[in-house]
C-alpha cells in the first residue's frame, strides 16, 4: 500500500508543506486539510454514515455523511467530489460551501472545509469506507446528541451549523 500524502496548511487553506498521514495522525498536530459534505434529501433529513470498524479514528461511530482527507497537490473541490464518490457513489451534486474552521481532537489538528447539498438520487455507501448509512431527522440527531452515537466532531459541527 502507497503511503498517503497530506498538504500541511495555515488557517486560510493555503499549502505550507506535506506529511504523511501518519505523522498527521500522530499528536503532532500538524494542520491539515480535510472536507465534509452535509447531503440533505428533500424532506430535509441528514444523511450521516457509521464509520467502518476499521477506521483509525473513532470507529463505530455515525459521522457526517462524506469526510476526507485531501490528498498532496488536491484542490478542496477535488477531493470532495473524490471523497463523495469513493464513500457514497455519487458524482452528480452541487455542493455549497457552508463554513471553514480548525477542529482539534487528542491526535490531529484539521483544517474543515464543510460543504452541503441537497440529493435525491441513488447513494450506494463502499462498505470497505463505511458500515452503513441512513437519513435521520432533525429530531433523531437531537435527541442523541452527547449520547457517545455520534463522533466528537460531527456533534461540534452539527451544533454550530444547525441548531
Amino acid at each position: 500500500m502507497k503511503e498517503e500524502w497530506f498538504p500541511l496548511v495555515n488557517e486560510v487553506g493555503e499549502t505550507i508543506g506535506k506529511a504523511t498521514r501518519k505523522e498527521c495522525h500522530s499528536g503532532s498536530k500538524l494542520l491539515h486539510p480535510v472536507v465534509h459534505l452535509h447531503l440533505f434529501n428533500e424532506a430535509g433529513e441528514l444523511y450521516l454514515q457509521k464509520r467502518s470498524m476499521t477506521k483509525d479514528i473513532q470507529p463505530g461511530k455515525w459521522d457526517t455523511a462524506v469526510g476526507g482527507h485531501m490528498d498532496y497537490g488536491e484542490t478542496v473541490e477535488e477531493a470532495l467530489r473524490r471523497e463523495v464518490r469513493e464513500e457514497l457513489g455519487v458524482t452528480d451534486f452541487e455542493p455549497q460551501f457552508m463554513t471553514r474552521y480548525v477542529f482539534e481532537s487528542a491526535v490531529e489538528k484539521e483544517l474543515v472545509n464543510t460543504f452541503r447539498t441537497t440529493y435525491s438520487g441513488t447513494i450506494t455507501p463502499d462498505p470497505s469506507e463505511l458500515e452503513e448509512g441512513r437519513f435521520w431527522k432533525q429530531s433523531e440527531i437531537l435527541e442523541n446528541l452527547g449520547k457517545g452515537v455520534f463522533t466528537p466532531n460531527f456533534e461540534q459541527e452539527y451544533k454550530r451549523l444547525f441548531t
